[in-house]
């Protein structure tokens, strides 16, 4: 016979590269900024390392030829093998299958009438078989009960049982048993085989035959007693028209209702907005919008130029939601409901199970940060009534109060006596939290005017930084006003009447003093007193704040914030403080009746 060539050995198999493991690094810092909160910078780097080391193959070798010589194809010739060999076994003998007889319970099956094949002489010899099975099967009683018993009728008997204990446990005879026995076994009696149920009409032959007065087609009337009782008509008090303008229309603080439709429309015209202002907060929405970081939040210090000193993302977060909000903006609905939603859910990340959202801020900004937070989620709840976001209000609100002094006001750290600046924030959180429909402790709010009492100058009229100091400046003068209005004092109240006098005399609406966190709560008190006060204030405030803005170029809608008072914020604090101020038509509403 020829040689055959040698069988080629299997391919090498390949070695497995490592696992990749990535790996991240993050680090951040910045320094702290007077003024509103601004959150704590962080810089996200990621790396990853791959790497794979192959495993070395054995060598390939192949078998050895016979008699020292190599095969080769032409050494093989193309003879093919030879057939199989045919089978010499002889044939098997087929199985005959032995029905095994069926035990255990549920084996029964239900025989219905006529359905039995009819016994025939082939069939003869296996009931002889089976009889001879059957009587070697009588010393073991359980197999045929259990053969004969149909799995309907076990069940039938399992909650029977249970329903009898169920009824001995809840009825009220039961408290005379003590204890129940339950003896269950099988029973050496023998039982019938399988139940022939019959569930045919019965077949009779014989007629039923009907009287001949069972049938009758005389009518008969009979009285139908009504199930209805007669209704008497309800008498309708005539409605009396209500007159508008006639009376004095109350306003509850503060409402968000104004912000969009035919309100903000009305409120618009009703407290002198103009189209300039309407154009200057879409276009400064619309600069808002180009500086949202993709992950949701907003910055600071970038992408924009004359950023702030230091890096908060909380408080520029919050700052943005405030003034998209205010403009009729939410999560769920507006123009910029999407900007609103990855920002809301940015912010809600932050916090942590005591209501806490600034942890990434530094020192004393965390507490702007904070309270500014505060009023974006309870703002945007009281607009929406989303219940996912009302326990991430509440639990803010919560912090505010715990972090409340015991002289009424809030500064840099929980508890701490209170500052005029942080305490005005928290008062406005506070509010916007009522307004929401959120809980507020009605003793905390009563223990603010007892830290404004205690900063409070000339008998009422002005207030100071802190309490002890007689030094008061328009800004807190006019933020502490704002609250002593939010706190239930009357519009006619000398105090409050004097103050803003004061005001309009000694700090008006001057570009040459920029000075816009003082804007924006002399804005508000203004607005809220109404009458030539809030005209002279705004007749200037109209036309002077929209000229500032900046029209063209990257930083277009934006407000720069070189020449402020206030410009270690940067540009996006002032931006959206001067949206606030432009947006006080319609952003709350008036807190006096406007007659």
């Amino acid at each position: 016979m020829p040689p055959v060539p040698p069988v080629p050995p299997p391919p090498p198999r390949r070695g497995t590269p490592r696992e990749r493991s990535p790996w991240a690094a993050a680090d951040g810092d910045e320094t702290p900024v007077p003024g509103p909160p601004q959150p704590a910078d962080v810089i996200d780097s990621d790396e990853e390392t791959l790497g794979a080391e192959p495993v070395d193959a054995p060598p390939d070798h192949s078998a050895p030829a016979q008699n020292g010589s190599v095969a080769t194809a032409r050494d093989v010739p193309s003879i093919p093998p030879p057939p199989p060999p045919r089978a010499t076994l002889p044939p098997t003998r087929p199985i005959t299958e032995v029905s095994q007889p069926r035990t255990g319970i549920g084996s029964a099956v239900t025989r219905w009438r006529g359905s039995l094949p009819e016994v025939t002489t082939a069939e003869t010899e296996n009931a002889e078989s089976d009889a001879a099975v059957a009587a070697a099967d009588q010393d073991a009683p359980a197999d045929v009960v259990t053969r004969s018993a149909p799995s309907w009728l076990l069940s039938l008997v399992i909650h029977l049982i249970v329903l009898l204990i169920l009824a001995l446990i809840t009825s009220p005879t039961g408290n005379g048993f003590t204890n129940l026995v339950l003896d269950f076994g099988i029973s050496n009696e023998p039982i019938e085989d399988a139940l022939e149920l019959d569930l045919s009409s019965p077949q009779t032959d014989d007629l039923i035959e009907a009287p001949e007065d069972a049938l009758d087609d005389t009518l008969l009337e009979t009285e139908i007693p009504e199930i209805f009782e007669t209704v008497e008509p309800a008498e309708m008090e005539a409605i009396q028209p209500v007159l508008l303008g006639a009376e004095p229309i109350e306003i509850s603080k503060p409402m968000f209702s104004g912000r969009t439709g035919a309100m903000r429309k009305a409120l618009m015209a009703m407290y002198g907005a103009t189209d300039e202002t309407a154009n200057a907060v879409k276009l400064g929405l619309a600069w808002l919008k180009r500086q949202q970081h993709r992950s949701g939040y907003w910055s600071m210090v970038q992408p924009y130029s004359n950023g702030a000193v230091s890096e908060n993302r909380p408080a520029a977060t919050a700052m943005a939601l405030i003034a998209f909000a205010g403009d009729g903006n939410t999560h769920l609905e507006g123009m910029y409901r999407g900007e609103v939603d990855k920002g809301l859910k940015y912010l809600v990340a932050q916090q942590d199970r005591g209501g806490f959202m600034a942890a990434s801020a530094r020192g004393n900004e965390r507490t702007y940060a904070q309270a500014q937070a505060t009023i974006a989620l309870c703002e945007l709840y009281g607009m929406t009534k989303d219940s996912w976001l009302r326990a991430y209000a509440q639990r803010a609100v919560d912090y505010a109060l715990k972090a409340q002094a015991s002289d009424g006001g809030w500064r840099y750290r929980p508890n701490e006596p209170g500052d005029t600046s942080v305490t005005g924030w928290y008062v406005m959180a506070l509010q916007s939290a009522l307004g929401a429909g959120l809980e507020v402790d009605p003793e905390k709010m009563k223990l603010i005017d007892k830290y404004l009492d205690s900063a409070s100058v000339y008998y009422g009229a002005g207030y100071a930084y802190q309490p002890g100091r007689s030094d008061a400046t328009p800004t807190m003068t006019a933020e502490g006003l704002l609250c002593r209005q939010y706190l239930g004092w009357e519009r006619n109240d000398g105090r409050l009447q004097e103050g803003l006098k004061l005001l309009r005399t000694d700090a008006p609406f001057d570009i040459n003093q920029q000075n816009v966190y003082y804007w924006y709560y002399a804005t508000q008190a203004f607005h809220h007193v109404g009458g030539p006060l809030w005209t002279e204030w705004n007749d200037e405030m109209k036309v002077k704040l929209p000229a500032l803005q900046i029209k063209d170029g990257s930083e277009r809608g934006s407000w720069a914030p070189q020449g402020d008072r206030w410009s270690i914020g940067g540009r996006l604090y002032t931006t959206c403080l001067s949206i606030y101020c432009l947006e006080v038509y319609y952003r709350h509403l008036p807190l006096y009746d406007q007659n």
